[in-house]
């Protein structure tokens, strides 16, 4: 039930544009550290997987082995298969990790997705509010 709601949020991240897959779109994203979240498959290759390491070293950006296959999360991003993809939107991101369940396993990265979901808000507030004092002046 839970894996269906993951693969439903990475479909939908598809689909809103905030998902990218195969190794080098993910190598793009990832130097450029727009990557919130680099995704391997189960069953994912010794070389994907030394590469998707290479990518987030030295960054602070998380790699997450989950529990489908390459088939399973090809399927749900309308591919034949994926053996790697990236989230580029931290919302996103911490959804699919808390909809993956084993919060005990993955309870530090949550504490990582947290902090960042909240610091994204605050910039949205404040720019929000940069936008209404630009039109109406500061009160």
């Amino acid at each position: 039930m839970e894996h269906n709601r993951s693969l439903g949020l990475l479909s939908i991240s598809r689909k809103g544009g905030n998902i990218v897959y195969g190794e080098e779109t993910v190598g793009a994203q990832a130097r450029a550290c727009r990557a919130r979240l680099i995704i391997l498959a189960s069953d994912a290759g010794g070389h994907t997987v030394r590469r998707a390491k290479s990518f987030a070293a030295g960054t602070a950006q998380p790699v997450l082995e989950v529990p489908f296959t390459r088939a399973e999360l090809g399927d749900a991003l309308g591919i034949s298969s994926c053996a790697i993809a990236a989230i580029t939107d931290v919302r996103l991101a911490q959804a699919f990790v808390k909809t993956l369940g084993e919060p005990e396993k993955n309870q530090k990265l949550l504490e990582d997705l947290d902090v960042r979901v909240k610091r994204v808000e605050q910039r949205r507030a404040e720019e929000k509010a940069h936008r209404y004092n630009v039109r109406h002046g500061k009160k």
